[in-house]
């Protein structure tokens, strides 16, 4: 089983990748050797388990944003993705190809004279009377309460 990280291991390792994120790497001894040099930290067990629990929050880092982490880098990269307008709007499409069902269904709430809605050809599903549809399945009828 794993271990139960304390909460000054956990406040310890992301005050030191705000503060450091820059001299951080995914190595545990360059860590190690960073947070001796910063930090004044009572014990060797200590120091080494706020290590390693800054190097697992580096990896993670790596492959997106971190609860709990209030990095520049972090803050910057989301204003960058919320301001960005792309080329052609995924909204803006000149015809929409619909099934026969949801064409009466626009047309049962009076919305079937849409510009750019044309009905798809229907594809052949050779179901016929009774079939179970393509993917098989139970095929008989009622059964009844197991016993």
């Amino acid at each position: 089983m794993g271990r139960v990280r304390t909460k000054t291991v956990k406040k310890a390792s992301r005050v030191i990748i705000e503060k450091y994120y820059n001299r951080l790497t995914l190595d545990f001894d360059t860590n190690k050797r960073v947070c001796e040099e910063i930090a004044i930290i009572q014990s060797k067990r200590l120091r080494n388990k706020i290590a390693g629990f800054t190097t697992h929050l580096m990896k993670r880092i790596q492959r997106g944003p971190v609860r709990g982490i209030s990095l520049k880098l972090q803050e910057e990269e989301r204003e960058r993705r919320m301001d960005f307008v792309p080329e052609e709007s995924a909204i803006n499409v000149d015809s929409i190809e619909v099934d026969r069902d949801t064409l009466d269904m626009l047309k049962a709430i009076n919305m079937g004279g849409l510009p750019g809605v044309t009905v798809a050809a229907a594809a052949t599903g050779g179901g016929g009377a009774g079939g179970a549809g393509e993917r098989g399945g139970f095929k008989g009828g009622f059964r009844g309460p197991r016993t």
